[in-house]
This record gives C-alpha cells, structure tokens and sequence, in this order.
C-alpha cells in the first residue's frame, strides 16, 4: 500500500515510469492511497486498486472479521443443506433399492431361469424322440423293403438258386452238359447234373 499526501512536489516520484513499472509489475497485489482524494498520479492507474485516502487504503487491505465470518457462516450453511439433499436423495435410491425384487425375493430370478431350461430340455427331448421314432420307422420301412428283394423271400415262393462253382447261374448259356450244380430251396440243397 502506497501512502503519502503533501504538495505536487511530495507527489512527484509517484508519476515516475520507474516507479510505475515497479507496480504494474509487482506480485503482490498494490493499493495507491497516494494524495487526498481530488490527488492522481501515474502510481493510482497501474496499481491494482485506487484507494481515495490512506485510511480507506488500510480498510480496503484488511479484510471486515464480521463480513467474513458472515461469509464463512453462508457457506457453512450451504454445505450443510447440500449434504443433507445428497443424503435424502441417497436414502431414497437406498428404499427403492430395498423395495426391488431382487432384494424382496433373491432366488426368483433363479427359479424362472430353472424353469425356463427345464421347458427347454423337455422340448429337446420330445423333438429327440420324435427324430428317433421318424428314424425307427424309416428303418423298418427300409429293412420290408430290403427283405422283399432278399432272395432267400424268392426262395419262400417255390424258386430255386443255381449255382456252378459257387458262382449263381444266370443264364442256359452258363451250363454244359454232365456240369455239376448245387440247387439251393426254402428248406435245403442239393446236387445235380445236367444232361
């Protein structure tokens, strides 16, 4: 804080750029109080306020006790309603929390997921089953098929298998005469010669 009164003389140094630079360049923050109230120099417009006379200089400098405990109580307050409203907020997540389902009936979520695999798995085995069964009676099918062109059914139905050398004859042109040839019926063999 710069304080001084007097004649323009006495406030001469306080237009000086020297002066001056030191202010506006100064760190700490500057309060001129140079002069009485109708008095201005170079040192009121670089410094960082302008105080009318010294006294006033000293009570802008040194801070009112009232108006910052009247501040700090302002402040205090303000904290305090903030925290409760986060409180009464938290409280009230904290009831529909407590409300909800889970914490109401923790294992009916699991329930309804066991129920839900267990329709799964009945449905994978009827569908198994009916897979199976479609497949049993494409077998049959396919097995009355098969047995219809077994020539052993031929052989039910009064034919004969002919065979030369274990080899089946298809054809008069296969057999000579005096050939030997095994007969083979429902119910037996037996050899024979051709004539």
């Amino acid at each position: 804080m710069l304080e001084v009164g007097g004649s323009l003389e006495d406030l001469w140094p306080f237009n000086e750029e020297i002066v001056a630079e030191a202010i506006y360049e100064s760190e700490i923050p500057t309060i001129s109080a140079v002069g009485h109230e109708t008095d201005f120099t170079i040192a009121d417009f670089v410094a960082d306020l302008r105080a009318p006379t010294p006294s006033a200089a000293a009570e802008l400098a040194v801070a009112d006790i009232t108006q910052l405990e009247s501040k700090l109580k302002s402040y205090n307050e303000g904290m305090k309603r903030a925290l409760n409203k986060k409180i009464e907020y938290l409280n009230l997540r904290y009831e529909k929390v407590k409300m909800s389902k889970v914490f109401k009936e923790p294992l009916q979520k699991i329930n309804e997921e066991y129920i839900t695999l267990d329709t799964k798995i009945k449905r994978l085995e009827n569908t198994i089953n009916i897979k199976l069964k479609d497949n049993k009676l494409r077998l049959v099918e396919g097995m009355s098929k098969l047995d219809a062109l077994s020539p052993l059914k031929t052989l039910t139905r009064g034919y004969s298998i002919t065979e030369k050398n274990h080899k089946i004859i298809k054809s008069v042109n296969d057999l000579n005469s005096k050939d030997i040839v095994n007969l083979n019926f429902i119910d037996g063999k037996i050899n024979a010669q051709i004539l």
